[in-house]
């Protein structure tokens, strides 16, 4: 659920006050927050001293927050010569990138400007990231870290500025062709033209939205400005390693979007099920059990196995169609019938058509490998056409 506020400050007319939905400007600042109450006051200030004698602008803060953030938020509204909405979020889905998509429905600007909340991004290059993109007719418009001009001096350690750039090389190196002319796919620091956006197609996860965005949803026409990252104003960075194994798991799903790229990513998370298997069964035998039901009992564990990395990784934006224990019991089924489809398969290919064992193996293997992919893809993770229709049907409603 997501509680909606809106605060004009002491400039505007008083009869206005608090509208239930922020004037349209120039552009939209939207600030995803968690947790920033102590950089609220200073980051609404640099946009008042920065922005709207250059640009009319409104202010959207998406917060996920545990703490008085969206409090404040509205106390220093009251100062402030432009609409400042808060969007709260009480389940904060997708994360930091769930809440800038939720701040890009929002907008009511042609052009959105998202920055962080901790004063990193520096207001005062809003107006030339707009400029910038109407002078180069440009649906996007990144401030960049790594272009001449710019600076990441606001990473705090050699640890952050290592992980940035390893960061930044791994993206680029996955997508060469989506992030070209991208130099910062790093950056929360960005204008986008509303007009550009397919918020639909976007399943952010963490906290590199540029990345969903371009990778999802890449306007035509991209430039950059050279941006100098400042440093936290106050408290500390958000960053965690669960972050970012978030991030691992994100560019996973992103390169794995097509179904030829998520079939070979199952054919390797099926191979690296060998190993549990393989353990399973030396463990399993070496207490006495007979070979036969060891080799079952220990096939559900490369099942468990590849279920686990295939809903994390491959499948994790479809299991909301069905109920967990349904998915893994379709999963389970599928991958043990393989083992009893298999056998029979080999014998035709010898007895029928003459083939070597070895090969009539190999391709067994492969049409299995096949089928349980497609059976996989529609029978545990598509969903189902009635359910869809009456969920439809009410958003309609």
């Amino acid at each position: 659920m997501t509680h909606e506020y809106t605060a004009r400050g002491e400039l505007n007319d008083p009869a206005v006050r608090g509208a239930e939905v922020a004037e349209p400007g120039a552009v939209t600042i939207v600030v995803p927050t968690y947790n920033e109450s102590a950089n609220i006051r200073e980051l609404l200030h640099q946009i008042t001293e920065s922005v709207p004698a250059r640009l009319p602008c409104e202010v959207v803060f998406v917060d996920d927050s545990t703490d008085d953030t969206p409090e404040v938020i509205r106390e220093a509204a009251r100062d402030c010569p432009f609409p400042v909405t808060v969007l709260h979020r009480e389940e904060p889905v997708g994360g930091l990138g769930g809440a800038v998509v939720e701040g890009l429905k929002a907008a009511g600007s042609d052009w959105i400007v998202v920055m962080d909340g901790d004063c990193q991004h520096p207001p005062s290059l809003v107006p030339e990231l707009v400029a910038t993109g109407e002078r180069a007719n440009a649906g996007l418009v990144v401030a960049s870290r790594y272009i001449k001009g710019g600076s990441r001096a606001g990473l705090a350690g050699n640890y952050r500025v290592a992980v940035s750039r390893g960061a930044t090389w791994l993206t680029k190196s996955l997508f060469p062709r989506k992030l070209h002319g991208i130099s910062d796919p790093m950056s929360g620091f960005f204008a986008i033209r509303r007009s550009d956006i397919t918020a639909e197609v976007l399943k952010p996860l963490g906290y590199k939205i540029l990345l969903e965005l371009a990778v999802r949803s890449r306007p035509r026409q991209v430039t950059e400005v050279p941006f100098v990252f400042q440093d936290r104003f106050a408290g500390e960075s958000k960053s965690s390693a669960q972050e970012g194994f978030r991030f691992l798991r994100h560019l996973v799903g992103l390169r794995t979007a097509s179904p030829l790229a998520r079939m070979v990513g199952f054919g390797l998370i099926g191979a690296s099920g060998f190993l549990p298997n393989l353990v399973g069964l030396w463990a399993l035998m070496a207490v006495g059990l007979h070979y036969v039901p060891a080799e079952i009992l220990a096939n559900q564990l490369g099942v468990a196995w590849n279920f686990v990395l295939i809903e994390h990784l491959l499948f994790r934006d479809r299991r909301q169609h069905r109920r967990w224990w349904d998915r893994v019991g379709r999963f389970a089924l599928l991958a043990n019938a393989d083992l009893v489809l298999r056998i029979p398969l080999i014998a035709l290919f010898v007895h029928r058509f003459g083939m070597g064992a070895l090969s009539a193996t190999a391709l067994a293997l492969v049409t299995t490998f096949v089928l349980r992919f497609v059976g996989t893809e529609a029978l545990v993770y598509l969903p189902r056409r009635g359910r869809d229709s009456r969920s439809a049907a009410r958003r309609a409603a």
